[in-house]
Formats: structure tokens, C-alpha cells, sequence
């Protein structure tokens, strides 16, 4: 039926996250995955071995699927994006997740599908309370596999989205990682969803096929009916169901606009980061991973300002060894040299589930305030010696920058900088290589390190704001409590207040400041942050070409005197304001 023959529907327009940029417009297809219902029954002691079979059958099998699933994603989207299957091999080859599965069918007698399940479902809702919204979306790969396992030892067929009959635009509760992959990129003109994140692997896939995607829309599936008709506005987050007339004419001119904008961008990305009044300014790319250089590289960051260690013990089965972490590190510092590479020492806790450390972690009410990060370290010195001594080996590779995270004074520092100088003793006693001079720095991420930072400056060598915890300690704030979410505010005048204390008296110091956060990757904030002071800022490579053409479209001096004026300010929503204001007046077309 066409949008003519259909009867008039009122408009209504739902803001989710935008997930991957773009506009489309089409009919919907209302994509349900059905749950699995897992029988329960009991099974005999001397059946239980064939139980065991079935399980290792079952797995080879998903196995098979998702390496044929690798295979196809290589040849039509690229290496990089295959390589998100990487975790669900991992998932596989988990010991501990097959262990205790075949203990729960010891313990109870029930039947294989019935003890996977519930081990898998304890794995999922550990990842799921992770504050981290990229570790939050790992459990989707468990999700993803656990239910691929099941369907095999059930022998049931799951559903796929590979063969959409005409050009549709899928709405779904969730899209799973392989329901992600069979998408028909000739066929899907754009994703919806429910749940899911900037990081969710069906988000990743609809960037790589350059298909709009608008996620976390909550109930939106309740809302629509088949035939209706929706534009999916994946630069805004906007979801427009059954729009009128006015809507679609004003969608096309946005359109024009965004892909003149677009082509900017890609100019800009290529220039480097200078301001209409000559200042040079620095940005830098935060990864997980070794092979995400390429990305660094191809997003012209200078270096990297935040390596995220805990990717390494994640999802392992076990801890990485001194020799690995090396081999890693050296790998990165080498792929960038003479460009920096920052590495923070390992950031795990009660919020970030490692399954070889699990044993040392205690069960908190209160993870985000716990044993966590830094905390840890200091009380597992062997643990924390073997990365020390892995990054200090690196540095005498490339230019190699050490960071510690959850610094909260000076006590603590000086605490881990023994360790370290403990370290350096033990490697040139062993006449082992490394950089004497190695650059080492704190996260700046707890109120009492921001309130201190002129005592920690006497110890560190540059600082780097982590403003997702910064500003969730600041107001009290949980980000992913859907209830309160909307009360963290970056432009909250103590966070303002406290990001200039900070820069004051890192540079009475006479060290630099980074802010490596989520408000460093939002191009509304990149010239705030300069005219507070900042030195540098560090983000998500595909970040970059939009704060470099804020920076390449304004003068400093005008940055200096937006921060003046917002720190005169007293609304949040107001500055926030402001600083939308400043952005758009320089990048009109």
C-alpha cells in the first residue's frame, strides 16, 4: 500500500540514541525474536555422559555457524567488522562457561539445555549491571551465542533477517549480532530498536553498510503497526512514525544539508587541527584493542590519549601474562611511534567482570564507590607488577605514557609509584630495556583528586579528566538509571567549576591536561573545553573529523570567551545552550 492509499495516522516522533548517521524513509518490517522455551526434565545418572556428548556436539556446531558467519561478513563488509565474532569464538572456547555447566547437570540431574541456560543467564545479568556501556554490550555476544547453542541442542531453526521480500526498515526489540550480520544491506533501509547502544554490534554492522539506525527507543515496537510508515533520522536520534506532508519536504532538505556537511568533514579530517587565529590544538583517539590502529590512523589522531588495559583480561579465561601484555603493547607503541600512546593500568571491578579474577573480587552493594581500579591493584602487587613491568619494556618501543585510573589523592599515587620504581629496579637489574624517563600521569575521575590536583601535580606528569565518572561523582548521579539519566548534565556549573580548578593547577604545575570522556567526543563541547584550557582531547576515532572542523571553523580567542561566559552561568540547560549556539553560528553553510 502507498503512503497515498493509506489512511491518515497521526505523527509521532520519538527521540532514541542516534546510533549510525543518515535519513531514510520507508514502510516497516516488525522484526520479533521468539524466546526460546527451554524444557526442563530429569536425567538418569548413567545418561548423563550422553548429556555431556550432546553439549560438545551442540557446540561445535555453533562453532561451525559462526565461523561460516565470519566468513561471509569478511567477504561483504571487511576483516575489521568479522573480527566482532572474535568474542563469540571466545565465548565458546570459555571453560569456566562449560565447567559449571556440566557441574549444575552433576549437581541437579536436569537436563543439559536446562543447566546451560541457567549458567549462560548468570553471565548475561553480570554483564548487564556493568556500568561500562561497551562492556554492557558484550553480554549481547553471550546472549547471541547462548541462544545459537540452545537452538542447536533443541534442534530448532532461529529466525534471520538475510531475506527481507522488498525494502523495508526494520524495527525490532533487539537486533542480535548475528541477526546483524544476515542483514540484506540491498533490502533494509534502516534499524530501530528498543534496547541496545552506540556499541551494540547491530549499530556496528548498519555503520559499516552505511544504514541509518536509531537504538534505545524502549517501548517503540508497542507503538507501530504493520504498514506504517516511519523516517529513521540517525543523525538526531529521531524516529518520525507515519510522518505529514511538511515533515517529509522538511526531511529532504536536511538531507542535502547533512551530506554537504558530511563532505566538510571529510575535507577537514584530512587538515590538521588549527583555529582560524593560528593555535594549534592536539586530538587523540581512545581504543581497546591492538587492532584498532588502523582506525587511529585512518581518523588522523595524534596518538593515542586512552588504551583501555582491562580489554585484555575480559572474557579471557585467563589473566594475560607479562610476556602478553608486552607483546601487545610493544605492538601498539611501535604501529604509532613517534606518536604517544597513553596506557592506563588495568581499570577492573566490581562493575567490569574479568572471569580469571573473579575468585579476588567480593560481592558489593556499591561496585561504582568499590574495590575497583587502582584499589585493586595496590592489593594484588603481583598482578599489578606484571603489567607495570609489561608497559615499562614497551616504552623502550615507541613513545609509551603511563596512566593510573581512580587516583582519589596523593597518598595513592605515591603508592603506585613505588610499585612502579619497584619495577624499574627490577628490570635494570636484569639489564632489560625501558624508557628511565617514561611519562606517567593520573586520571583525574574522583572529586577529592579534581579538589587536590595541585598536590597531585607535583608527582605526575600530565592529568587526563575522565568526565563519565567525574560528573557521576560530582551530582550524584547513576548514567544508566533510565530514571535519573536525564539529570547528568556535563554543563552542570560545579562541572565546570571543577574541570578550570583542575587545568589552573595542572598548568601552575607546569603539566598538560587531557580530557579523554564522553564530553570530549561531543563536537557541542570541543570549544568549551579549549577555552577552559584543556590541552588535549582523546575520543572515539570516528569522533575526530567533527571536533577537527569545529576547531578549523572558530578563532581560540572566541573559545576563551564562550568559557567566560559560561562560567558566569548558573542554568546547565542553559550553557548547554550556549555552547549549541557557538557551534552552528561556525558551521553554517
Amino acid at each position: 500500500m502507498s503512503a497515498e492509499e493509506q489512511k491518515p495516522k497521526q505523527e509521532l516522533i520519538v527521540r532514541g540514541i542516534a546510533a549510525s548517521q543518515g535519513i531514510s524513509y520507508g514502510q516497516i518490517f516488525v522484526y520479533i525474536q521468539t524466546i526460546i522455551e527451554v524444557p526442563v526434565y530429569e536425567v538418569e545418572k548413567d545418561k548423563r555422559p550422553a548429556e555431556i556428548a550432546r553439549l560438545e556436539q551442540a557446540l561445535m556446531v555453533t562453532r561451525q555457524q559462526i565461523q561460516k558467519i565470519m566468513s561471509e561478513v569478511e567477504k561483504n563488509l571487511g576483516p575489521d567488522e568479522a573480527r566482532i565474532f572474535d568474542a563469540h569464538l571466545l565465548v565458546l572456547e570459555d571453560q569456566a562457561l562449560i565447567t559449571e555447566t556440566v557441574r549444575e547437570l552433576e549437581k541437579t540431574g536436569t537436563n543439559i539445555e536446562t543447566c546451560f541456560n541457567r549458567i549462560a543467564q548468570r553471565y548475561i545479568k553480570a554483564f548487564e549491571e556493568i556500568d561500562d556501556e561497551y562492556l554492557r554490550e558484550r553480554g549481547c555476544d553471550i546472549r547471541d551465542v547462548a541462544q545459537r547453542v540452545l537452538n542447536n541442542l533443541l534442534g530448532r531453526t532461529g529466525q534471520n533477517l538475510g531475506r527481507l521480500v522488498e525494502k523495508r526498515i526494520v524495527v525490532a526489540n533487539d537486533i542480535s549480532p548475528s541477526d546483524a550480520a544476515g542483514i540484506d544491506s540491498s533490502q533494509a533501509l534502516g534499524i530501530v530498536t528498543d534496547s541496545g547502544s552506540k556499541t551494540s554490534h547491530a549499530v556496528i554492522v548498519a555503520r559499516s553498510m552505511k544504514i541509518p539506525a536509531v537504538v534505545g527507543l524502549r517501548d517503540f515496537t508497542t507503538k507501530v503497526e504493520p504498514g506504517d510508515w516511519v523516517i529513521v533520522d540517525g543523525y538526531e536520534g529521531l524516529v518520525i512514525l507515519n510522518p505529514r506532508e511538511a515533515t517529509l519536504f522538511r526531511y529532504g532538505q536536511i538531507q542535502r544539508q547533512k551530506k554537504s556537511y558530511e563532505q566538510r568533514l571529510f575535507e577537514a579530517n584530512r587538515l590538521p587541527a588549527v583555529t582560524l587565529d593560528g593555535v594549534k590544538l592536539t586530538l587523540r583517539a581512545n581504543i581497546e584493542k591492538v587492532d584498532e590502529v588502523a582506525l587511529v590512523r585512518e581518523y588522523h589522531a595524534e596518538g593515542v590519549g586512552l588504551f583501555r588495559t582491562e580489554f585484555l583480561y575480559l572474557g579471557a579465561p585467563d589473566a594475560p601474562t607479562e610476556e602478553q601484555q608486552y607483546a601487545a603493547y610493544r605492538e601498539l607503541a611501535e604501529a604509532l611511534a613517534p606518536a604517544p600512546v597513553v596506557i592506563r593500568t588495568l581499570d577492573l571491578g566490581g562493575d567490569k567482570p574479568a572471569q580469571s579474577q573473579a575468585h579476588l573480587f567480593p560481592k558489593e552493594n556499591n561496585p561504582f564507590l568499590g574495590y575497583r581500579a587502582i584499589r585493586f591493584c595496590l592489593d594484588q602487587p603481583d598482578l599489578f607488577k606484571q603489567q607495570l613491568r609489561a608497559i615499562l619494556r614497551a616504552s623502550a618501543h615507541g613513545n609509551v605514557h603511563l596512566m593510573y585510573p581512580m587516583i582519589s589523592g596523593r597518598d595513592e599515587l605515591a603508592r603506585a609509584n613505588a610499585v612502579l620504581d619497584e619495577c624499574k629496579a627490577e628490570l635494570g637489574a636484569e639489564k632489560v630495556a625501558f624508557n628511565k624517563d617514561i611519562r606517567v600521569g593520573s586520571m583525574i575521575e574522583i572529586p577529592s583528586a579534581a579538589m587536590t590536583a595541585d598536590l597531585l601535580a607535583r608527582d605526575c606528569d600530565f592529568f587526563s579528566i575522565g568526565t563519565n565518572d567525574l560528573i557521576q561523582y560530582l551530582i550524584a548521579i547513576d548514567r544508566v538509571n533510565d530514571r535519573i539519566a536525564h539529570l547528568y548534565e556535563p554543563t552542570h556549573p560545579a562541572v565546570l567549576r571543577t574541570l578550570r580548578h583542575v587545568v589552573v593547577e595542572a598548568h601552575r604545575a607546569k603539566i598538560k591536561v587531557s580530557v579523554c570522556g564522553e564530553m570530549a567526543g561531543d563536537p557541542t563541547f570541543t570549544a568549551l573545553l579549549f577555552g577552559l584550557g584543556v590541552d588535549e582531547l582523546s575520543m572515539t576515532p570516528p569522533l575526530l573529523p567533527a571536533a577537527k572542523n569545529i576547531l578549523r571553523n572558530m578563532k581560540m580567542s572566541d573559545a576563551r570567551a564562550l568559557a567566560q561566559m559560561a562560567m558566569a552561568m548558573s542554568s546547565p540547560k542553559d550553557i548547554n545552550a550556549l555552547c549549541e549556539r557557538f557551534v552552528s553560528e561556525r558551521l553554517k553553510a
